[in-house]
């Protein structure tokens, strides 16, 4: 008997798009399956013929890739072509991926792409407490009350939220490191203007195990299997 999946985890398996993004495709009436339009909640087997925009998708014998990209400033985390600086038009890679979440246009470092749609959904929902570590500069000199405030969680007005405990750890006169195991938009930031900081330079320095070291900018590679071994072991029990 043929294996079930709901369509839209065939879909981001495929490296299509995200669910959330294959579900708006399934309604906007983008993907047929067997010729006939596809419908939200529907389940198909590889024996089915789906096509995503007229083109033929399959997750049959996929190449599961996952990279990690040194980021430099100005590239947009976006698949969306209308972005002139999108990064997926910007690295130009051979099979299509996607960006697991997200580094915004000022800041650098590393960001995991990938055509594994599980893989994004587990790293990035909020709920697994994944870690993220970055090296901050701010524009004056980082007081003991700052780190101390900055690690007890900051209330966000924009947001109406206070952010999760983290670790934070002073590195320099305006520098520090910061551990999160969420990731609002642009938490960073707005955590630091909360408590009258500018950030001046913002790079992501760790996903998890996966570690930027040495990589340098604008660059990328595959992870390694040792890497992967370790990631997948991590993620057990995460939830997508």
């Amino acid at each position: 008997m043929e294996e079930l999946y709901r369509l839209n985890k065939y879909l981001s398996d495929a490296g299509v798009c995200s669910r959330r993004a294959a579900d708006a495709a399934i309604e906007a009436g983008d993907v047929m399956v067997n010729g006939q339009p596809a419908v939200m909640g529907m389940k198909v087997s590889a024996a089915d013929e789906v096509l995503f925009k007229g083109k033929p998708v399959s997750n049959v014998g996929k190449k599961q890739i996952l990279i990690a990209y040194n980021k430099p400033a100005g590239i947009v985390c976006t698949a969306e072509k209308r972005e002139k600086n999108n990064i997926v038009d910007h690295l130009n890679y051979p099979e299509r991926i996607y960006p697991i979440g997200r580094l915004d246009k000022d800041s650098t470092g590393l960001l995991l792409l990938t055509n594994q749609g599980d893989l994004v959904n587990k790293i990035m929902r909020a709920v697994n407490a994944h870690e993220k570590e970055y090296v901050v500069t701010v524009d004056k000199e980082i007081t003991a009350d700052f780190i101390k405030k900055m690690s007890a969680g900051v209330y966000l007005e924009e947001l109406d939220t206070t952010t999760r405990k983290c670790q934070v750890k002073k590195l320099g006169p305006n520098k520090f490191n910061i551990i999160l195991t969420q990731g609002l938009n642009r938490q960073i930031r707005r955590m630091c203007q909360e408590l009258g900081y500018r950030v001046r330079t913002l790079k992501r320095v760790r996903i998890m195990n996966i570690e930027l070291g040495d990589l340098k900018e604008d660059t990328y590679r595959d992870v390694t299997l040792h890497e992967l071994k370790l990631l997948n072991k991590m993620l057990e029990g995460s939830k997508n």
